[in-house]
């Protein structure tokens, strides 16, 4: 048994004793440090003589490997709890991990519906049935409010706290209060405002709140994520559907039509482009479907 080997076993135990880890979390470091040790073959004497140049050469090589960013990171806390264990119970002077810069975790791409998942979505509020005592508006409030989130791409939070007055009918646009309390414009399509006008008309909906509960007071935004579960279980759609999706959905599909980035992050009311570039590359992975499915020799 190597003195390697020793402090390894030392430090599985340590997880497992003192820090009660996962069962999960054990095998991904133990995973993780005879990785490293098979890596480095004859070169392998001791942990105390790994330097951050092994380290950096190591990840150069999973780099190689075109493994996620998220397999690299697991790898790389395997070894920075590991020093960490070895520096405060076994004397080392320093971790030579600490040093090693890493690549930054994946952003996970947002999900998209599709326009016919969209498309039937927002047709459910007038095809179902409902509850009898609900009162007849009902129905048109929850399809004013599925026609307005995919229409604006507004926030939950923005859309839950918008009030009538907010709605320029002349204009067809509405003012919205985003976060740090910046405000901006958004253009309402037709179909949302066709919607607005026939919920406003049938709940007799004149000042105040805009979207109402059947006790005429502002709905909060857990009953709307409340009214979007219970349409999206009327559906075929097999995911699950937030109103985040839905803004995910508006931003993509105006850029799939050609809309630029500039005014899409506009809309959306993001401080910076770089958070809207995310929706470009939503959109380059859909091309690139689109293609390899058309193409006679895309594979």
């Amino acid at each position: 048994m190597t003195g390697g080997d020793t402090e390894q076993e030392a430090f599985i135990e340590f997880l497992l004793t003192e820090k009660n880890s996962s069962k999960r979390t054990v095998e991904n470091y133990t995973l993780a440090i005879r990785k490293l040790q098979e890596w480095l073959g004859d070169k392998f004497s001791s942990w105390r003589d790994l330097t951050p140049d092994h380290f950096r050469a190591y990840l150069f090589e999973l780099l190689k490997q075109d493994l996620s960013r998220a397999t690299i990171r697991l790898r790389f806390a395997a070894y920075r709890s590991f020093y960490k264990f070895l520096v405060h119970r076994r004397g080392y002077p320093k971790s030579p991990v600490a040093e090693v810069e890493l690549p930054k975790a994946d952003k996970p791409l947002p999900v998209v519906l599709t326009l016919a998942q969209i498309e039937e979505l927002l047709a459910l509020p007038l095809k179902i049935e409902h509850s009898k005592q609900a009162p007849d508006w009902m129905p048109v409030r929850d399809a004013a409010i599925l026609e307005f989130f995919y229409s604006t791409g507004l926030r939950l939070a923005e859309l839950a706290a918008l009030d009538v007055n907010d709605i320029d009918l002349p204009s067809e646009t509405v003012r919205v209060m985003g976060k740090g309390s910046k405000e901006r414009l958004v253009p309402i399509g037709s179909y949302a405002m066709k919607a607005i006008h026939a919920y406003r008309g049938a709940a007799k909906n004149y000042e105040g709140p805009l979207f109402l509960s059947k006790l005429r007071k502002r709905l909060s935004t857990r009953s709307i994520n409340s009214l979007l579960k219970k349409y999206l279980s009327h559906s075929s759609i097999a995911f699950n559907v937030t109103p985040h999706k839905f803004r995910h959905s508006f931003a993509t599909h105006l850029l799939d039509h050609g809309a630029d980035l500039r005014s899409v992050q506009s809309l959306l009311g993001h401080a910076s482009l770089s958070t809207t570039q995310i929706y470009t590359h939503v959109t380059k992975e859909r091309l690139r479907d689109a293609y390899e499915k058309a193409h006679p020799r895309a594979k």
